[in-house]
C-alpha cells in the first residue's frame, strides 16, 4: 500500500481514531488534543527572505526573516521524513473566487490534520480549473527541529517561501497554524491585484446585502456573523475586490469556550460527526464541557460551511454596504456602538484596539489583556499596514460604505468590576446596522474619545448606549477614559498618517 493516501472525510476520521490521534465524543465530533501548543507560536513563524519579499515585507517580530538555503535543507529533511511513513494528501483551494484562488497540495502526517485542511479550505468540484501555479504545504507535527542545525527558534516552525510557493509546518500539532499560514500567503499576494485581504467574517441579509465583521479572536466575529436571520458567507478570512467579497475558506474555525446552544445555536448544531474539536474537555460520558478551560481558553471547533444552515452557496457576495469593527474593551469605557466616518475608520483600522480574550498565542500569560493589532489581525499581514489601510479607504469611498465600531466588551466598569455586554444587546445593535435603522442625526459626541454614538436604538436599553451613565463612579469613568485615550495616542505614533486621520482619534 502506498504511504501517501487520499481519503474521504469519513475515512480520515476512521484513520485518526485507529491511529489514536484522538477520539469521537458524544455529539459525533472528532476531538484532538494538541499538547503544549494550544495556540499559534508567533516566535516560530518565519518568511523566507529573497528577491520577491526583501523590500515588500514589514520585517520584525511578526514577520521574521529566514534564510533560503536553510529553508531548502529543512524542507528536504521534512519531506524525506514524511515520505518514509504513512501520510495523507488533499488538494484544496484557498479563495472561492476563480480569479483569486490559490491551488494547494496539502500533505499531512496526521489524518485529523488532513481532515482539518479539507474542512477549513475549499474542496472544489474541479481542482485548479484555471491551471494556476500550485502551492505545497506539508505538516509534520511529530517532526522535531534541531535549532542548532535547522536554524529554527525551537523544536517547531512555520515557514512561508513565496518564491517556491511552499509552506513548511513542523513540530506543530495546533491545526490553526495550517489555516493561518495560507491566510498570510493570500494577504501578501492579493494587494498586488488591488484586492483587500481582510481578517473578518461576512454575512448576507435576506435581500442580498453584505456586512463585514472585523475583529480579533474572542470579539464575536464568528458568533455574530452566524446569525439565523442572515446567510453566512464566511467566518474569518475574505477578500474585497471589484464587485465582490469572497471567502478564502470552505469552513469555520470557531472558539468554543463558554459556547451555549441558547446564544450560538448555529455553531452548536454544526458540531457533529464530520467536524473537529481541539483541546475541549469532556466528562466521563464523553460529553464536551465547553465551560472548561482545562487545556486552554483557546478551545476550538472546525466544521464545513454546509453545516451552517442557510450559508451562501456561492461562498461570496457583493461589495459591503456596512462594515463593523468589533472590539472587546476591557476598560468598560467604549460605548456599544459608535458611528465612524472615512478618516476615523482608517484610524481605528490601523489601531485594531481590543483585548486578548483567551489568547490564541502560545506563551500568553494573561487570559485578558489590552492589545492593539493593526488591521484587526497584525500577525497575519506581511506588508506594511499602510498598504491595507489605503486599500480599505479606497473601497469605502467607492461604495460609500457605512462603518461602525461595536464594543462587545465590558460596561458599567472594567473587567472584573463591570459586566460584559449581553449577546442579545449586541445582536440588536447589529440588526439595527444591517436594517439601516441607526439615525445618524440623533447622536451624542464623546469628546474625550472623539466618538459619535446614537442616542436611541430599537431593542437596546438606553442605559447601555452612553457608557459613562452606566458607571456609578463617574470620576472613575473619566479617569479610565483618559487612560484609554492615552493608549490610543501612544499606539498611533508608530504610523505615518495624515493630520486628518490623527485628528479622528481620541483627544
Amino acid at each position: 500500500m502506498s504511504k501517501e493516501q487520499i481519503l474521504s472525510n469519513s475515512k480520515l476520521i476512521e484513520e485518526a481514531v485507529a491511529n489514536d490521534e484522538g477520539k469521537l465524543v458524544s455529539n459525533g465530533a472528532f476531538l484532538a488534543l494538541t499538547g503544549s501548543r494550544t495556540g499559534r507560536s508567533p516566535k516560530d513563524r518565519f518568511i523566507v527572505e529573497e528577491a520577491s519579499t526583501r523590500d515588500q515585507i514589514e520585517w520584525g517580530n511578526v514577520n521574521q526573516p529566514f534564510n533560503s538555503d536553510d529553508f531548502n535543507n529543512l524542507w528536504d529533511k521534512v519531506s524525506d521524513y514524511l515520505s518514509n511513513k504513512k501520510h495523507y494528501k488533499t488538494e484544496v483551494h484557498v479563495g472561492s473566487n476563480k480569479d483569486h484562488y490559490i491551488p494547494v497540495e496539502v500533505k499531512c502526517e496526521k489524518a485529523w490534520h488532513s481532515l482539518f485542511s479539507k474542512l477549513i479550505f475549499i474542496v472544489p468540484d474541479k481542482y485548479n480549473s484555471e491551471n494556476k501555479e500550485v502551492w505545497q504545504l506539508i505538516s509534520a507535527p511529530d517532526f522535531v527541529c534541531d535549532p542548532e542545525v535547522d536554524k529554527t527558534n525551537s523544536d517547531g516552525c512555520v515557514i512561508i517561501n513565496f518564491h517556491k510557493r511552499r509552506v513548511l509546518i513542523a513540530g506543530m500539532k495546533y491545526a490553526g497554524e495550517i489555516k493561518k499560514s495560507m491566510f498570510s500567503v493570500q494577504n501578501f499576494l492579493l494587494p498586488e491585484k488591488n484586492v483587500l485581504p481582510m481578517h473578518c467574517s461576512a454575512n448576507q441579509t435576506s435581500d442580498g446585502r453584505t456586512t463585514l465583521f472585523f475583529g480579533l479572536s474572542g470579539t464575536g466575529k464568528t458568533t455574530l456573523s452566524a446569525d439565523p436571520k442572515c446567510s453566512l458567507i464566511g467566518d474569518d478570512e475574505h477578500g474585497w475586490g471589484d464587485g465582490t467579497v469572497f471567502n478564502f475558506e470552505g469552513g469555520c474555525y470557531a472558539k468554543c469556550i463558554k459556547l451555549s446552544k441558547e446564544n450560538e445555536p448555529l455553531i452548536w448544531d454544526a458540531i457533529k460527526f464530520g467536524s473537529v474539536l481541539e483541546n475541549v474537555d469532556t466528562d466521563a460520558q464523553g460529553n464536551p464541557d465547553y465551560d472548561s478551560d482545562k487545556y486552554t481558553e483557546n478551545t476550538r471547533c472546525c466544521y464545513p460551511r454546509e453545516f451552517i444552515e442557510n450559508s451562501v452557496p456561492e461562498n461570496e457576495g457583493i461589495e459591503p454596504d456596512n462594515i463593523i469593527f468589533l472590539t472587546c474593551d476591557l476598560s468598560g469605557v467604549l460605548p456599544p456602538v459608535s458611528i465612524l466616518n472615512k478618516t476615523s475608520a482608517a484610524y481605528h483600522f490601523l489601531s485594531g484596539y481590543t483585548a486578548k480574550v483567551g489568547s490564541t498565542e502560545v506563551g500568553s500569560t494573561k487570559s485578558m489583556d489590552f492589545t492593539f493589532s493593526t488591521c484587526f489581525g497584525a500577525p497575519f499581514f506581511p506588508r506594511p499596514a499602510g498598504v491595507y489601510a489605503d486599500l480599505l479607504i479606497k473601497r469605502i469611498e467607492k461604495m460609500d460604505t457605512k462603518v461602525y465600531l461595536v464594543n462587545t466588551g465590558w460596561t458599567g466598569g472594567g473587567y472584573e468590576i463591570g459586566k460584559r455586554f449581553p449577546i442579545p444587546v449586541t445582536r440588536a445593535i447589529i440588526s439595527a446596522i444591517q436594517d439601516n435603522a441607526i439615525d445618524h442625526s440623533d447622536t451624542y459626541h464623546m469628546e474625550s474619545l472623539n466618538l459619535t454614538i446614537p442616542n436611541k436604538i430599537s431593542g437596546v436599553d438606553e442605559k447601555y448606549l452612553n457608557p459613562r451613565e452606566a458607571w456609578e463612579d463617574k470620576d472613575m469613568y473619566d479617569s479610565e477614559a483618559e487612560k484609554l485615550a492615552r493608549r490610543f495616542k501612544d499606539n498611533i505614533k508608530k504610523f505615518e498618517v495624515s493630520e486628518e486621520i490623527l485628528a479622528s482619534g481620541p483627544k
